[in-house]
């Protein structure tokens, strides 16, 4: 056993360890923690589940890979993304979680089964241009509600409309020869031809 003065007990678990195993704390007299670094991770986890919060389970996690809360699995460094604000930190979702079923989720609202009866309603065709397979759920940015699923190129012109209808029946009508002219009824009034 080390001498006393490299040693400290812990308050937690009352046994005595190397000064190394508590984490620094200028705000005790000995400039160290209370409880070794294991016994204060055991007591917030437990505070945490006391609290109702979601904790990381106590997990064996071998050198080289780390635990996803999210998918329950222990993955290689290889599968996770770098945490793009951190250079050293991996992300907090693995990339399998990372995919559609979690953007559809999140963005939508939907399941991927709801998602595949919206197709099926659609018979299987792109609600604007029945010449492509949907792939992409449509849904109104200011509200959320999923107006359909669509194929790239008509999500993609709905995004470059702004999602704004005037703007769509202008398109339209340039589209069938009819160029939008307004025409000027006072200074700085102007007036959309009908």
């Amino acid at each position: 056993m080390e001498s006393d003065e490299g040693v400290k007990r812990c308050s937690r678990c009352k046994q005595h360890k190397p000064r190394a195993a508590f984490a620094r704390n200028k705000a005790m007299r000995d400039g160290l923690q209370v409880y070794r670094r294991r016994c204060a991770a055991v007591y917030h986890q437990q505070r945490q589940v006391a609290e109702g919060r979601n904790v990381r389970p106590s997990v064996a996690v071998p050198p080289g890979h780390k635990y996803c809360r999210t998918c329950g699995e222990i993955k290689p460094h290889s599968e996770w993304t770098r945490n793009s604000s951190a250079s050293v930190v991996l992300a907090t979702l693995c990339e399998a979680i990372k995919g559609r079923q979690h953007h559809l989720k999140r963005d939508c609202g939907l399941t991927e089964a709801e998602r595949d009866a919206l197709i099926a309603s659609q018979r299987g065709l792109c609600a604007i241009c029945p010449a492509a397979p949907p792939a992409h759920v449509d849904h109104c940015h200011k509200t959320g509600r999923v107006r359909g699923v669509l194929c790239f190129n008509c999500n993609s012109a709905i995004g470059k409309l702004r999602d704004d209808p005037d703007v769509g029946r202008r398109a339209v009508a340039y589209l069938e020869g009819n160029l939008w002219k307004p025409i000027l009824v006072a200074p700085g009034v102007y007036q959309l031809p009908s």
